[in-house]
């Protein structure tokens, strides 16, 4: 096996979520395909509105993450799953936090754990949920 990637699925909202990691996280966004660029038409059945996003590619530091708007319907639904980022000090884990928490949900405020100096769990405000941290 070569690797394993993680696939997000923001069902409408890709666009703006790859611009809210870029701002809040120094994303890079490496493609970007609009539905319209494809060379073949949706399958039958298949709606694919032509300014959303097919698929993109993006970096967050040594990670590429790929995303799209899926089927563009509904809200994202990240169930099961976190992302984990490690931060390089408190301060970078507090402004990585805080960006992320913007417009989501704390769900375990940053602070000392036995495994991390600094821990915390927010969900985006995507729904996405994220585990940030330092290492011991």
């Amino acid at each position: 096996m070569s690797a394993v990637t993680a696939y997000l699925f923001f069902n409408g909202r890709c666009e703006e979520a790859l611009e809210f990691y870029q701002r809040t996280l120094g994303a890079k966004v490496e493609a970007m395909m609009r539905n319209s660029d494809s060379p073949e038409p949706p399958p039958p059945g298949m709606k694919a509105p032509p300014e959303k996003v097919m698929h993109s590619s993006f970096r967050i530091g040594d990670t590429v993450l790929l995303a799209s708007d899926g089927m563009s319907e509904g809200e994202p639904d990240f169930r099961g799953f976190s992302l984990s980022v490690t931060a390089k000090d408190e301060a970078d884990a507090k402004r990585i936090f805080e960006a992320l928490a913007e417009g989501g949900q704390v769900q375990l405020p940053l602070g000392k754990t036995f495994w991390s100096p600094c821990f915390g769990m927010v969900a985006d405000k995507f729904g996405l949920g994220w585990m940030v941290g330092i290492e011991h």
